[in-house]
C-alpha cells in the first residue's frame, strides 16, 4: 500500500477517525464537537490522507476501539504503530502507556521513574500531550501527580480524560480547583 487512508467511524463517545499508512496506524482522533470539525483537524494533521476502506489490521483497531469505548474489553497491544518522526523519549511512554492495565492510572513522575528518568516528568506530560494514538495508547491512563483527569489531548477532540477514564470504570480525582491549590480538603472523619 502506498499512501496514507483514514475513515471515520462510530463508537460510543461519537464519530471518531484512524489514519494509517504501510507501516501501521500514524493517528486517532476522537470526535470533535462535530464531524465536520474532525474532518477539518484530519485535514490539517494528515493533509496527503484519502479517505479508504481500512484494511484488516486497522479494522482489528476500530473493533477494538469501539468495544473500548462502549466500556467493553479489548486488546490493542499488537497494533502496529508507525511511530516515523516520533521521539524515541516519547517512544518509551507510549510502550509504558500501552502496558497500564484499563481502569487503572499513573502519574507522570511514576512514568518517568519506571522510564529511570524520573527528572523527566515533564518530558512525560508532553509526550501524553503529542500522543497521535489516542486509545491505542491510552495516554488517559497517565494523570498529573495528584491523579486530576480534566486535561483534552491536542487529538482528544472535546473529550476529557475524566470521561474516558469512568468509561474503563476508573475513578480519578474529578477536578482540580484554585482551593485544591491553596487549601488542600482534609479527608472526611473516619465513623467508627
Amino acid at each position: 500500500m502506498t499512501g496514507r487512508g483514514y475513515t471515520i467511524f462510530d463508537t460510543g463517545i461519537g464519530r471518531c477517525a484512524i489514519v494509517w499508512g504501510a507501516a501501521g496506524v500514524i493517528g486517532v482522533q476522537l470526535p470533535e464537537i462535530r464531524e465536520i470539525d474532525t474532518r477539518r483537524r484530519l485535514y490539517q494533521l494528515y493533509p496527503d490522507a484519502r479517505e479508504l476502506r481500512p484494511p484488516a489490521n486497522v479494522q482489528l483497531a476500530i473493533e477494538g476501539m469501539t468495544a473500548l469505548l462502549r466500556g467493553g474489553e479489548a486488546d490493542l497491544a499488537d497494533i502496529a504503530l508507525d511511530m516515523t518522526g516520533i521521539p524515541a523519549f516519547n517512544q518509551r511512554v507510549y510502550a509504558y502507556a500501552r502496558a497500564i492495565p484499563r481502569g487503572e492510572t499513573r502519574t507522570y513522575p511514576e512514568v518517568a521513574a519506571h522510564l529511570r528518568a524520573s527528572g523527566a516528568t515533564n518530558s512525560v506530560a508532553q509526550a501524553i500531550a503529542r500522543n497521535p494514538f489516542m486509545i491505542i495508547v491510552p495516554c488517559h491512563r497517565v494523570l498529573e501527580a495528584g491523579n486530576y483527569a480534566d486535561k483534552i489531548s491536542a487529538h482528544g477532540g472535546a473529550i476529557s480524560k475524566r470521561r474516558l477514564l469512568s468509561i474503563e470504570g476508573a475513578s480519578p480525582t474529578s477536578s482540580k480547583t484554585l482551593f485544591d491549590v491553596l487549601l488542600p480538603v482534609a479527608p472526611p472523619p473516619r465513623h467508627p
